[in-house]
């Protein structure tokens, strides 16, 4: 990847963008992570010995670019996590959706469950973990939908699997939409959280760049 991008730094957060492609977290891939990179971000630039504390507080789906916020402490993670679990993190979504959606503000709720290939399917209230989000169409060109995306609730591959679910999948979307083998057009653009030691509100924006199909709807 290239140079990492980071947004805001202090002893005890930093707040980075994630590129589309590079995991949050090593996997059994062994591929480059964002937790990894920035370990050794600190590393060198602190010259500190040793191992590198750093808290993984959320995460984005591989495919997925978008900003993140990591924890520097231990104490900083907790009050992070509590934060999410209190819905006082905020995230929110940029999406090109195939298609026109008629109801053009409004909420989704579904019941999700993952299932052991890795995939999120829509099912049951008995079977699944209910999934709400709100949504708000912000411009429509050739067939295509810029969508502004809110999570109430986190769940795996949510935005992807309520949207494609409904007949809209997003666009490069190779799991849940059509093999066109682009890059999906999701990014997690707007985060905010209350800063873990001062509570002073902290709030980011970082829009994804104008190329691929994104060019269609953000170039000037």
């Amino acid at each position: 990847m290239n140079k990492l991008e980071i947004l805001y730094e202090d002893n005890h957060v930093i707040v980075v963008v994630k590129p589309a492609n590079v995991l949050s977290q090593g996997d059994s891939t062994g591929d480059s992570d964002m937790l990894t990179i920035i370990k050794d971000y600190i590393k060198e630039k602190y010259h500190k010995p040793g191992n590198v504390y750093l808290g993984l507080v959320h995460r984005l789906d591989r495919p997925v670019q978008g900003i993140m916020v990591f924890a520097k402490s231990s104490k900083a993670a907790a009050r992070l996590t509590k934060q999410i679990q209190n819905h006082e993190f905020q995230k929110q979504y940029l999406a090109i959706i195939n298609g026109i959606i008629p109801e053009k503000k409004g909420e989704f709720c579904d019941y999700l469950t993952k299932r052991e290939d890795g995939n999120t399917i829509v099912t049951n209230p008995k079977n699944g973990k209910k999934s709400i989000l709100k949504y708000e169409v912000l411009m429509e060109k050739a067939g295509k939908s810029l969508v502004k995306i809110q999570l109430v609730t986190g769940r795996h591959h949510q935005i992807r699997v309520q949207f494609a679910s409904r007949g809209y999948p997003l666009v490069g979307d190779q799991r849940y939409g059509n093999l066109d083998y682009k890059q999906i057009c999701l990014c997690s653009y707007y985060l905010s959280f209350l800063h873990p030691i001062t509570k002073e509100r902290m709030t980011f924006e970082r829009y994804p760049d104008a190329i691929n199909e994104w060019n269609l709807f953000l170039s000037n």
